[in-house]
């Protein structure tokens, strides 16, 4: 059995955050999250790497990893802009 899929929520008001697991059985549209502290409804803002049907356990692993088309490096598929040249990536999935 895998990790769960973890996700980053954040309260709008206050702009408080929390990083929670959800099991497989669980849908994240079911389940409501409250901050404790301000009591304010968050929202799921962001899903975590690494992906629950991954088997690695780090957030850089072969299968979270893309090619920048400018300098030729490895970088996160979840970044907009390549940390080597600076420079904007490409959108997923348009070639």
């Amino acid at each position: 059995m895998g990790q769960p899929d973890r996700y980053r929520l954040r309260a709008p008001a206050s702009g408080r955050e929390a990083i929670v697991a959800l099991n497989g059985d669980e849908n994240e549209d079911d389940v409501a999250f409250y901050d404790r502290v301000t009591g304010e409804r968050m929202e799921i803002v962001a899903k975590l790497l690494p992906l629950a049907e991954s088997r690695s356990h780090l957030p850089r692993a072969p299968e979270n990893m893309r090619v920048c088309g400018h300098c030729g490096e490895l970088v996160g598929m979840d970044v907009s802009e390549c940390p080597h040249c600076h420079r904007r990536m490409q959108a997923l999935g348009s070639d």
